[in-house]
């Protein structure tokens, strides 16, 4: 008793200590965090987990338990197989933001006139609500469903040119290009600011020599401003192809996924709302997370490589 009664001494003369009082402050303004880390984000997690091995509805009035039926539909049905293939406009239209940017960042870095001018055009489009993006476009490209009425800006000039209104939206063969031109324009401005970044960074000491050797524009770029700023290509490539692979808000926005533009996620969202079955989607959302989390960890080696 007297050794207990000991201890409990000193553990309250170290809480009343100034080490004992850091800790204790400490975790009590973790503690309410964490309480809300675990409540919406790990609970919900771990639900998701058990709920993508069951037929479920949105209530959990019927639940069945169904193993890897609802992972192996994911990969074996037409319909789910066709968002993947959407990701993949994406993708390549990732690969041309970035050439572009690229490209757009050398020239504003070097000498030419209003060039911090063109960088605030450029990054302007990036600043814009995704939103209010989406629905610029969507007016930009046709007015209606598209095949009642092609109305709609582009429509209009070509029309003023004596050309044929086109079913942007509305055409399978295209839709999806157009979709790619509006993330293009919606997001090449923040790979133009990094790539700028990290231009500017390279000691202008490297140009002065290379300007003595008699390098070209090119020779430049290919062997000083390439090699110096490839983490940031790198990191910025790895961003694209996430977001290519949880693209949402501008297919949603502008065609709601008709036309042979259904994305993964929209897919998702479907699923569960709209057909009510939330045990595939939580498949579907656990193998979003799995691909973004081996995009993470790719990215995370080529770092450490590079280190």
């Amino acid at each position: 008793m007297a050794k207990t009664a000991a201890k409990k001494r000193t553990l309250v003369e170290w809480l009343k200590g100034y080490t004992g009082q850091k800790y204790m402050i400490t975790v009590l303004f973790l503690l309410i965090p964490l309480a809300l880390l675990i409540l919406f984000t790990l609970i919900p997690a771990v639900n998701m987990i058990i709920y993508s091995f069951q037929k479920r509805d949105q209530l959990g009035v019927s639940v069945e338990w169904v193993g890897f039926d609802n992972y192996v539909r994911l990969f074996t049905d037409g319909s789910y197989l066709m968002t993947f293939g959407n990701s993949l406009y994406y993708l390549l239209g990732s690969f041309i933001q970035l050439s572009l940017a690229l490209f757009v960042a050398t020239l504003l870095c070097s000498k030419i006139k209003f060039a911090n001018m063109f960088k605030g055009v450029m990054f302007f489009p990036y600043l814009m609500n995704g939103v209010a993006v989406s629905l610029i476009f969507r007016r930009f490209f046709q007015k209606g469903d598209g095949i009642t009425n092609t109305e709609g800006t582009l429509n209009s000039i070509i029309q003023l040119f004596g050309g044929d209104p086109v079913k942007w939206l509305s055409d399978p063969n295209i839709v999806n290009f157009c979709l790619m031109f509006v993330s293009i324009w919606r997001y090449i401005g923040f790979d133009i600011i990094m790539f700028i970044g990290a231009i500017q960074s390279i000691s202008p000491e490297i140009y002065e020599a290379a300007d003595l050797d008699g390098a070209n524009a090119w020779q430049r770029f290919w062997y000083i401003i390439f090699p110096s700023i490839r983490p940031i290509i790198a990191l910025q490539l790895i961003l694209a192809i996430k977001g290519s692979a949880s693209v949402f808000e501008i297919p949603y926005i502008i065609t709601g996924g008709r036309s042979g533009t259904n994305t993964f996620v929209i897919k998702t969202i479907e699923t569960a709302f709209q057909y009510q079955k939330v045990g595939l989607a939580s498949a579907m959302a656990i193998v979003l997370l799995a691909i973004i989390l081996i995009v993470t960890g790719i990215q995370k080696l080529c770092f450490r490589e590079r280190k």
